[in-house]
Formats: C-alpha cells, sequence, structure tokens
C-alpha cells in the first residue's frame, strides 16, 4: 500500500484519525514518561504526538518507506528514534514505562499475537502504561476486531485497566502494569492527592 502514496490511510488529512490520536494521548495516565515504544508507527503522526508527553520515543515498523516518512516527520526532534522493525521477532532493548500498540494487533494470527503481547507486557517496567487502540468494524485482511483485541488483551495477567473508551469505530483501553506485590499504580487522581 506504501507503494503508491507515502500516507495510504490519509492519517495526517483525516478528522477521524487525529481525533482519534488526540484521545488516545490525552487517555494517559501520567503527564509524562521516560521511555516509549510504539511498534507499528506507520508515517509517525502518532509518534509526533507521543513525543510531546515522552522523554525518548522509539518507534518501529516493518515497511522501509513508512519508517522513511515517519524519520522525515521526527526529524527536529532528537529524542525520537525510528527503526526498521518486524515485531515480534526484532525488538528494541530495554525497558518502557510506555507501550502504545495502535492499529496493529489484530494483523496477527493467534500465537504471533500473544508473543508480541507477552513481549510488550514483559518490557513494561512496575506501573507502565500499555495504551491499545484498535478499528471495531471486520476487515478482511484483520484477523479480529477493537472488541475482540480488547478481551485478548484484558485476560493477561500482571495488568490493571485503568481507562476503557469504546465508539462504533474503534476500542481504545489503557493499561497499567501492576507493581511486584501485584498492587495497581495509583490513579491520576490519587497521585494528585484527590478522591
Amino acid at each position: 500500500m506504501y507503494r503508491d502514496t507515502p500516507d495510504p490511510w490519509h492519517l495526517a488529512e483525516r478528522w477521524y484519525e487525529r481525533r482519534k490520536y488526540d484521545l488516545t494521548v490525552a487517555s494517559l495516565p501520567l503527564p509524562r514518561y521516560r521511555r516509549a515504544f510504539e511498534p507499528a508507527c506507520s508515517v509517525g503522526e502518532l509518534t509526533v504526538r507521543l513525543a510531546e508527553r515522552c522523554d525518548q520515543v522509539v518507534a518501529c515498523d516493518r515497511v522501509e518507506s513508512a519508517v522513511a516518512t515517519a524519520r522525515k516527520r521526527t526529524s527536529l526532534l532528537p529524542h525520537v528514534d525510528v527503526r526498521h522493525l518486524n515485531i515480534p521477532d526484532q525488538w528494541p532493548p530495554g525497558r518502557f514505562d510506555l507501550v502504545v500498540l495502535s492499529e496493529l494487533l489484530y494483523y496477527f494470527d493467534a500465537p504471533t499475537l500473544h508473543r508480541v503481547l507477552g513481549r510488550a507486557v514483559g518490557a513494561l517496567e512496575p506501573g507502565g502504561t500499555l495504551a491499545t487502540v484498535h478499528w471495531n468494524h471486520p476487515v478482511p485482511d484483520h484477523r479480529g476486531t477493537g472488541t475482540t483485541l480488547a478481551r485478548t488483551v484484558a485476560s493477561l495477567s500482571g495488568l490493571t485497566l485503568t481507562a476503557d473508551h469504546r465508539e462504533d469505530d474503534f476500542v481504545l483501553q489503557v493499561y497499567q502494569r501492576t507493581g511486584p506485590d501485584g498492587t495497581p499504580a495509583p490513579s491520576p487522581a490519587a497521585r494528585e492527592g484527590l478522591g
């Protein structure tokens, strides 16, 4: 799809996409993150928004032309590193306090999906945030919808659901990794002494 146009889904132009990205970033429970990972970054529209809230962003895509576009889009952001990687086999080293899986999980068969999710949760620091957002309509190339993927992610151990935003078109969920003792991270209000 990237052969004919650098942005085949018109991610930079569509109000639907811009709104979804803004809602995704607004749903993150912390005002600032140390190190984020965004696999399947496509042309970097969400990457730019994440960069505003993160000290470092590692983004990747398996399509080289998408990586080139994302690198160009983030060229003035030295704390953004866009790589050509094919997950789950290629995964950046180190831990993250934010992993964003956007419009990605429905491309994997069940065993690969569980490997991707296992790597994502395993790469999260205790208290770290996992955000997932996916199109919620059946598509021939997709192996699920936002709703079916939400059930799969909810079945993982070590995560606490902190936000669940559902619309006809997409499902956005935010989880936090529980601490070593199994306790969930405090909510944004609790962090500020409210409630």
